[in-house]
Protein backbone atom coordinates (compact mmCIF):
# COMPACT_ATOMS: atom_id res chain seq x y z
CA UNK A 1 0.00 0.00 0.00
CA UNK A 2 3.13 2.21 0.11
CA UNK A 3 4.08 2.16 -2.62
CA UNK A 4 0.84 2.78 -4.40
CA UNK A 5 1.13 7.01 -3.98
CA UNK A 6 5.07 6.43 -4.84
CA UNK A 7 3.75 5.24 -7.95
CA UNK A 8 1.79 8.40 -9.04
CA UNK A 9 4.97 10.34 -8.43
CA UNK A 10 6.36 11.94 -12.12
CA UNK A 11 9.53 10.12 -12.09
CA UNK A 12 7.46 6.74 -11.88
CA UNK A 13 5.70 7.28 -15.40
CA UNK A 14 9.13 8.07 -16.69
CA UNK A 15 10.05 5.29 -15.59
CA UNK A 16 7.07 3.39 -16.67
CA UNK A 17 7.38 4.92 -19.95
CA UNK A 18 11.05 3.90 -20.15
CA UNK A 19 10.38 0.24 -19.95
CA UNK A 20 7.55 0.41 -22.44
CA UNK A 21 10.25 1.64 -25.34
CA UNK A 22 12.38 -1.10 -23.90
CA UNK A 23 9.60 -3.34 -24.33
CA UNK A 24 9.27 -2.18 -27.58
CA UNK A 25 12.92 -2.15 -28.69
CA UNK A 26 13.09 -5.72 -27.31
CA UNK A 27 10.53 -7.11 -30.49
CA UNK A 28 12.57 -4.85 -32.59
CA UNK A 29 15.82 -6.44 -31.81
CA UNK A 30 13.95 -10.09 -32.22
CA UNK A 31 12.77 -9.02 -35.69
CA UNK A 32 16.25 -7.61 -36.78
CA UNK A 33 17.74 -10.86 -35.39
CA UNK A 34 15.26 -12.91 -37.24
CA UNK A 35 16.41 -11.33 -40.47
CA UNK A 36 20.29 -11.46 -40.02
CA UNK A 37 21.04 -7.74 -38.70
CA UNK A 38 23.30 -8.57 -36.55
CA UNK A 39 25.14 -4.93 -36.22
CA UNK A 40 21.29 -3.79 -35.82
CA UNK A 41 20.91 -6.59 -33.55
CA UNK A 42 23.74 -5.41 -30.94
CA UNK A 43 22.89 -1.11 -31.47
CA UNK A 44 18.82 -2.03 -30.42
CA UNK A 45 20.05 -4.37 -27.22
CA UNK A 46 22.86 -0.92 -26.25
CA UNK A 47 19.18 1.29 -26.74
CA UNK A 48 17.31 -1.40 -24.42
CA UNK A 49 20.28 -1.17 -21.72
CA UNK A 50 19.38 2.28 -21.77
CA UNK A 51 16.60 2.66 -21.10
CA UNK A 52 16.61 -0.12 -18.34
CA UNK A 53 18.94 2.20 -16.85
CA UNK A 54 16.48 5.59 -17.53
CA UNK A 55 13.83 3.60 -15.89
CA UNK A 56 15.75 1.90 -12.62
CA UNK A 57 17.05 5.79 -11.81
CA UNK A 58 13.59 7.37 -12.91
CA UNK A 59 12.08 3.97 -10.71
CA UNK A 60 14.37 4.83 -7.29
CA UNK A 61 13.61 8.65 -7.49
CA UNK A 62 10.11 8.23 -7.30
CA UNK A 63 10.61 6.19 -4.19
CA UNK A 64 10.07 2.33 -6.34
CA UNK A 65 12.94 0.73 -4.94
CA UNK A 66 11.43 -2.94 -5.62
CA UNK A 67 10.70 -1.93 -8.90
CA UNK A 68 14.13 -0.80 -9.94
CA UNK A 69 15.44 -4.19 -8.31
CA UNK A 70 13.63 -6.00 -10.76
CA UNK A 71 14.99 -3.83 -13.69
CA UNK A 72 18.47 -5.13 -12.21
CA UNK A 73 17.37 -8.92 -13.28
CA UNK A 74 16.45 -7.47 -17.04
CA UNK A 75 19.61 -6.21 -17.14
CA UNK A 76 21.31 -9.48 -16.56
CA UNK A 77 19.06 -11.03 -18.99
CA UNK A 78 20.23 -8.32 -21.59
CA UNK A 79 24.12 -8.66 -20.71
CA UNK A 80 23.11 -12.50 -21.72
CA UNK A 81 21.42 -11.58 -24.96
CA UNK A 82 24.32 -9.32 -25.69
CA UNK A 83 26.82 -12.56 -25.22
CA UNK A 84 24.38 -14.78 -27.05
CA UNK A 85 24.35 -12.24 -29.87
CA UNK A 86 28.48 -11.46 -29.78
CA UNK A 87 27.79 -7.99 -28.73
CA UNK A 88 30.84 -7.83 -26.34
Amino acid sequence: MIAAPALAAPACFEGQRKVEEANALRFQARQEARIGNHDRVCETLDEIGDRYADARDAFEDCGAGVVAIDLRSESRNLRVAKKVNRCD
